[in-house]
């Protein structure tokens, strides 16, 4: 099997994350979508919400489970027998940072990184843009899948 594993924050997933994890799906067999716990983050949004709010956009699609973790991205692979990493990139800012990150995750071990281009109509959006919408009234229904509701 063919299993990916995409991580990140997800605080809140966006919807530049939503059309990497369904390209990613004609690519592997499964796409593990992994919320990273990082006890020094303060997150708007709790890792249950931010669970859910993926589940929920993804609940018809079988190809896609949601899990949380904590450690290094490549240990939690290897855990669950992921052979890849799939990542999003919008901009050269982000190749940048993304390809540090994939060189040091083959010299941890033999897991590749997959990167997939944001669409055109995504790649403006971040997750830090979304919240700063979110804290200052905008709509913010534009970025985000429908799962994500504030309250």
């Amino acid at each position: 099997m063919r299993r990916a594993l995409f991580p990140g924050s997800f605080d809140p997933i966006t919807n530049g994350h939503y059309d990497i994890i369904k390209r990613g799906i004609k690519l592997f067999d499964e796409v593990v979508v992994a919320i990273g716990v990082n006890s020094t983050k303060n997150y708007m949004f709790s890792l249950e919400e931010r669970k859910q709010f993926i589940e929920d956009a993804f609940k018809d699609e079988p190809k896609i489970k949601v899990v949380t973790y904590k450690g290094l991205t490549v240990d939690f692979c290897k855990e669950i027998d992921a052979d890849f990493i799939l990542r999003g990139l919008r901009n050269p800012a982000d190749f940048e940072f993304e390809k540090a990150i994939a060189h040091t995750n083959r010299k941890l071990s033999t897991i590749e990184t997959v990167f997939l281009l944001t669409a055109a109509r995504t790649s403006f959006i971040s997750s830090s843009i979304v919240r700063d919408v979110i804290k200052n009234n905008g709509d913010y229904t534009k970025l985000v899948p429908k799962s994500v509701r504030v309250k």
